[in-house]
């Protein structure tokens, strides 16, 4: 089974770097790999991704080795497991209140002893049988990565029994969602908003789980890293449009005003 960058990142003590794919854009994981990010993340909780489209993404990961990390609204476990078959790294699963929530969602993506994960094997996570069949549960519990997203006040209270819970690796915290319901609207700054940051943090620590979140710029990054964060986005093909879009449309205007 092909080892995670994620998981290798965290071994290390290093933060995982990981950009945003809105689009299913075939050249993103290799441009990605090779610029040094560790993981795309596949938003498929605000976007639509065809399941066909998915699994040839994953693919391409694959190819270029870099981690298929897919966040997704589904609360299946067949949906979830399945989306593990086809060669994706990790779930983000957004809106996690409880520690009933995290307990399921636990329980569909990781083999026993830690859930009840469905057992196949003939999918490109356990390389078509071409693997050691014996030990694919145990490496797909090892390699496969399980992120909760905190995006709200009831996970607030209830951040502890979240982390806590078996089979949960890490927890994420979602700044638009969290800050709408916190009363500060897209205000990542505000004292509400870090100080949910710091309990998300010292939660992840007490449970020796990672966390995370988006980050917009560079102190942004130092300080997630300051308070421990390993799993950080930052980047996106959306934003490299909108950023590289009017850079170009000012070239052509500056160009055409020299000719």
């Amino acid at each position: 089974m092909r080892a995670s960058l994620i998981r290798s990142r965290l071994q290390q003590g290093l933060p995982a770097r990981i950009a945003a794919l809105y689009y299913p854009t075939a050249m993103m994981p290799a441009h990605a790999a090779r610029a040094g990010f560790d993981a795309l993340w596949l938003d498929a909780e605000h976007n639509t991704w065809d399941r066909r489209e998915i699994q040839r993404l994953a693919a391409l990961h694959h190819l270029a080795n870099i981690d298929c990390l897919v966040r997704t609204g589904s609360r299946n476990a067949n949906e979830l497991y399945h989306l593990l078959e086809d060669g994706v790294t990790a779930l983000m699963i957004p809106l996690v209140d409880t520690a009933e929530d995290a307990a399921h969602l636990a329980a569909a993506v990781k083999f026993p002893p830690l859930g009840q994960r469905g057992l196949d094997g003939a999918s490109l996570d356990n390389n078509f049988y071409l693997g050691a069949a014996d030990k694919y549960p145990a490496a797909a519990n090892t390699e496969t990565f399980l992120i909760l997203q905190i995006e709200t006040p009831e996970a607030l209270a209830n951040l502890d029994q979240i982390a806590g819970t078996p089979g949960v690796d890490g927890l994420f915290l979602g700044p638009g969602d969290l800050s709408i319901r916190l009363d500060c609207p897209m205000d990542w700054s505000h004292p509400k908003m870090t100080g949910a940051e710091d309990a998300v943090a010292a939660a992840a620590a007490r449970h020796r789980i990672a966390w995370g979140r988006p980050a917009g710029n560079v102190e942004q990054i130092a300080r997630i890293v300051r308070k421990g964060g390993k799993l950080i986005a930052h980047g996106s093909d959306f934003g490299a449009i909108m950023t590289m879009l009017p850079v170009y449309a000012k070239n052509l205007s500056d160009g055409i005003a020299r000719s």
